[in-house]
């Protein structure tokens, strides 16, 4: 089992953080490709793309097999639970505002409903 830990989340974050890391998390979803197919179709060199992919990798996102001179890659084995974690404790507490402030904001249109009964007068 693998230990998440802050440094866990930090690389795991970073990995995601970049656009093209995620498209090719989603490429990898449709299924395993190679590091040359990737880069084509992000329109890269293989040398950045593979770049991309050993972020990926250390991250526990991705991970390749060499089979003569083709690296494949496919989705790896982190299942991003502690990342999920991490981001529904912060979730928690925008949803909690956002009640607060839907409060406030049904009390102020029942205040100016009770002013506009009262001019009318």
């Amino acid at each position: 089992m693998v230990q998440h830990s802050p440094t866990h989340l930090n690389v795991s974050f970073a990995a995601l953080a970049d656009a093209t890391r995620r498209g090719v998390l989603d490429q990898l979803t449709r299924g395993d490709a190679s590091i040359t197919d990737l880069a084509d179709k992000f329109a890269m060199t293989l040398t950045g793309m593979k770049k991309h992919v050993d972020v990926l990798e250390r991250a526990g996102l991705v991970t390749t097999e060499k089979v003569g001179r083709v690296r494949t890659c496919r989705i790896g084995p982190c299942r991003l639970e502690e990342e999920m974690k991490w981001i529904a404790r912060y979730r928690q507490v925008w949803d909690a505002r956002f009640e607060a402030l839907d409060g406030v904001i049904d009390e102020l249109k029942q205040k100016e409903k009770a002013r506009g009964r009262k001019k009318r007068k």
